[in-house]
């Protein structure tokens, strides 16, 4: 029973860093880095805060994962996946792929490089790209964290 509180103590609060994260570089982040005159700045600034971001990312990530994962397996709850009424742990499952996919392959192996030449190319573009990849990413996020809330506490 302790490892099974331990884990959803350990997977509530890396949902929040998290998502919390991604709330912050989509409402205050990105909007801010917008205002600098130069590209140059915007690129340079957004570069060195995302940087550090991204490693707390990747931290919770991989221990919502770890922790979710481990939570399924004790409550055996796989059959949950193929009931409707348990939407959200499948969403919950699609959003940690997606962050994870973009955190561990897609940016490091692509998204930073493209995102260097794009920004230099086509600043107002390419941050305005960005912000709207961000609220779609944060929204789907808010909506499964809202429903994991809801559903985990019996409101179906």
């Amino acid at each position: 029973m302790e490892g099974f509180i331990a884990a959803r103590v350990i997977h509530v609060l890396s949902v929040v860093f998290w998502i919390g994260g991604v709330a912050m570089v989509t409402t205050i982040l990105l909007p801010s880095v917008r205002q600098f005159k130069t590209a140059e700045e915007r690129v340079a600034f957004f570069e060195q805060v995302e940087g550090r971001f991204a490693l707390q990312s990747r931290v919770t990530t991989v221990l919502a994962g770890l922790s979710g994962f481990y939570l399924v397996h004790v409550l055996d709850a796989w059959s949950r996946f193929g009931q409707i009424e348990y939407w959200w742990m499948t969403m919950m499952v699609v959003v940690w792929l997606i962050f994870t996919l973009m955190l561990f392959v897609l940016e490091p192996l692509i998204l930073h490089k493209l995102f260097i030449r794009k920004a230099k190319a086509q600043p107002e573009k390419t941050f305005s790209t960005i912000q709207n990849m961000h609220w779609l990413l944060l929204t789907v996020s808010l909506v499964t964290v809202a429903g994991a809330v809801a559903g985990s506490h019996g409101w179906i």
